[in-house]
């Protein structure tokens, strides 16, 4: 067995879980409190990927960002970039279908809020940022929490979209793909060995989560 599928796996998990945190908090923020009729279709397209196939969805990446496509050929061109079957490709795709694994439980926070935590913030003359940063977030650490380990454990375990966008190259064999061609190797030692390890880290990730949610309920 070798180590380089789980350095790529995590390093994968933690650019996707990074990046969507940052990018997560302003959108559950404006989907718990906007009044827009258009929120349903928001948020349908953020939690699409949960339903989706992820073959679907990798089957449209490839669609979207081929060389032989305008947007592909463009990026390339003019930027040097080929998405497919590439590391940068890899976190596009896992961005996409992970965001509702952060969105979610952030936005399920927020709108478990009173609405006076904020009204009060703003009657002490706080603006809307320091008031998602200094009294909100705070208020939501376990739905934060929650978001960050989903979205960490879920990119860990994801193998349709990885498979689809990277394919089974050295520069993209994740875990999950480690565990495929061993298999097609009958390599079942090593198969055994990238599924423990896989099934180790997600059920203590999973744990954590749910001991976190229980003291929490615990201190309120």
């Amino acid at each position: 067995m070798s180590w380089e599928p789980f350095i790529l796996t995590f390093k994968l998990a933690l650019i996707t879980t990074v990046i969507l945190l940052v990018v997560s908090i302003p959108i559950a923020y404006w989907l718990a409190y906007t009044k827009s009729k258009s929120r349903f279709l928001f948020e349908t397209i953020i939690t699409l990927p949960m339903v989706l196939p992820p073959s679907v969805l990798g089957f449209y990446f490839l669609i979207t960002f081929g060389r032989n496509t305008v947007f592909g050929q463009f990026l390339y061109e003019h930027f040097d970039i080929y998405l497919p079957f590439s590391f940068t490709g890899l976190v596009v795709g896992s961005l996409i279908y992970s965001l509702p694994f952060m969105v979610n439980p952030i936005q399920a926070g927020f709108q478990s809020l009173s609405e006076s935590l904020r009204e009060a913030s703003w009657t002490l003359g706080k603006s809307n940022f320091v008031t998602l940063m200094r009294v909100l977030l705070p208020s939501i650490k376990p739905s934060v929490y929650t978001g960050i380990v989903l979205t960490f454990a879920h990119t860990v375990g994801e193998f349709g979209v990885v498979l689809m966008i990277g394919g089974n190259l050295d520069s993209t064999r994740v875990a999950s793909i480690a565990i495929y061609d061993s298999v097609n190797k009958m390599d079942y030692a090593a198969a055994h060995q990238y599924a423990l390890v896989l099934l180790a880290v997600s059920f203590v990730m999973l744990a954590s989560v749910y001991l976190s949610n229980k003291r929490s309920v615990r201190y309120l």
